[in-house]
């Protein structure tokens, strides 16, 4: 026998797959069902497209990105360490030293691997002058 909780938890994905489905039926029946070239077309924010969508991006953007994340995800791992640093004691202040300082080192090393570099070089300005 299911104990009662399960059966709110049952219940619950029920309806929720009854009315994603519902609301998945009812956009097929009453969304427009011709199609035409000028529909087919690619549309962006009422610009003709024009060249290829193959853009290649700037690597450094993916790697701004990348450390935006991980540096993000620390500030919310922070976050709420310190909103529980009463109740984790000296344990908690231990780990979440360590933790800031090997994020810390890892913020050292890729700045002196260039990682962060994003504009033009010291060493490309001094060979152009």
């Amino acid at each position: 026998m299911i104990s009662p909780p399960f059966y709110h938890v049952a219940v619950y994905a029920l309806v929720s797959v009854a009315l994603i489905g519902a609301l998945l039926l009812a956009a097929w029946w009453l969304g427009a069902k011709r199609t035409s070239i000028t529909k087919g077309m690619p549309y962006e924010s009422g610009v003709a497209p024009s060249g290829s969508a193959r853009m290649a991006w700037p690597v450094p953007f993916y790697l701004v990105a990348i450390f935006f994340i991980v540096f993000d995800v620390e500030a919310a791992f922070i976050f709420t360490w310190a909103v529980a640093w009463d109740l984790l004691g000296i344990v908690g202040l231990v780990q979440i030293t360590v933790f800031i300082v090997i994020l810390f080192a890892g913020l050292i090393w890729l700045w002196l691997k260039g990682g962060l570099d994003w504009g033009p070089s010291r060493e490309g300005r001094t060979k152009r002058g």
